[in-house]
């Protein structure tokens, strides 16, 4: 007899801000108690230290996480310079101090411009990329050090948004795997002082902005869980960036019981993902095998029952 899943079967996307000093999974588990949800899981780490956007996702979201794992990302940041710590942040302990050159505006923004673009990092031991199935930060907290790979990543944009000699912010909008502490120590480097961040904030991740986002205080503000519901975006806002295909009543119960339908493929290319609909009803995500023929690929549970 299988076990019956405790919670709720609440489905959905929240935008939470999170907390500084909470770990993304902490925050994450408020908030699925909060809710009561059966399942959630969230959309990419934020360091305890950071604040702002970490989408969770409930139930059948989950199921399209990933989609958001390759997401462009937007962090306000604070850098502070002449410190070096030893996680590039400022809970870190500190492992050198520098001397500060004197510094005009103009000489930051030359060293910006050389990295904005595409720019090799070496991601930093205070990490949760794994080496020999063990988590970098957790060989950094016994004082070790492996050798990472160089990544290539993008930073779109570094805007300037206040300096004072010693310390500036920046706004930046970077490719995925892109890690702010490091970018700010190559920075750092680059002007011949060393710097860590003392503020990291996320803004943005893929279509999601700050538009929206809701700290735990709040959400446990709401009256009941119809108010807390009511706050929750729709599973499809995690795959809106692809095609969507309207389906006929035959084509939709053929696809919920595994089979190959025909449909309007239109000018989708093959092995192309689209998002599926019937009636205005988000059913998931199908693969388009041929022309005219489009297969499941990921699809909603609750849909499938409805279709029993």
């Amino acid at each position: 007899m299988a076990r019956r899943r405790r919670g709720l079967p609440v489905n959905g996307v929240l935008l939470l801000d999170k907390p500084q000093g909470a770990s993304s999974n902490h925050a994450l588990q408020r908030a699925r108690r909060l809710f009561q949800a059966q399942k959630a899981g969230h959309t990419g780490t934020l360091d305890p230290m950071a604040t702002g956007l970490l989408p969770v996702c409930f139930g059948e979201a989950t199921k399209f996480s990933a989609f958001l794992l390759d997401a462009d990302k937007t962090y306000r940041t604070r850098v502070e310079l002449g410190t070096i710590t030893d996680s590039g942040d400022a809970e870190g302990e500190v492992v050198e101090r520098r001397e500060v050159p004197p510094l005009e505006e103009a000489d930051l923004r030359g060293v910006l411009e050389r990295f904005t673009g595409e720019i090799d990092q070496v991601p930093p031991m205070y990490s949760a990329l794994k080496h020999q199935g063990r988590k970098l930060y957790e060989l950094a907290r016994e004082g070790k050090s492996v050798e990472r790979a160089v990544r290539r990543v993008t930073v779109y944009d570094a805007r300037l948004l206040s300096f004072e000699g010693t310390a500036f912010e920046l706004e930046v909008r970077v490719s995925k795997g892109t890690y702010i502490r490091t970018l700010a120590e190559d920075i750092g480097e680059a002007l011949g002082c060393g710097a860590h961040i003392s503020v990291l904030r996320r803004l943005a991740t893929g279509p999601f902005g700050a538009d929206g986002m809701l700290t735990p205080e709040a959400l446990e503000a709401l009256p009941d869980q119809a108010a807390r519901e009511g706050v929750l975006l729709p599973v499809d806002v995690l795959v809106a960036d692809l095609p969507g295909l309207a389906l006929d009543e035959a084509a939709a119960s053929r696809l919920l019981h595994g089979q190959s339908a025909r449909c309007d493929t239109g000018e989708l290319p093959v092995d192309g993902l689209a998002r599926l609909y019937r009636d205005e009803t988000f059913l998931g995500l199908g693969v388009v095998r041929a022309a005219g023929e489009i297969a499941p690929r990921r699809l909603l549970s609750t849909a499938e029952a409805d279709s029993a």
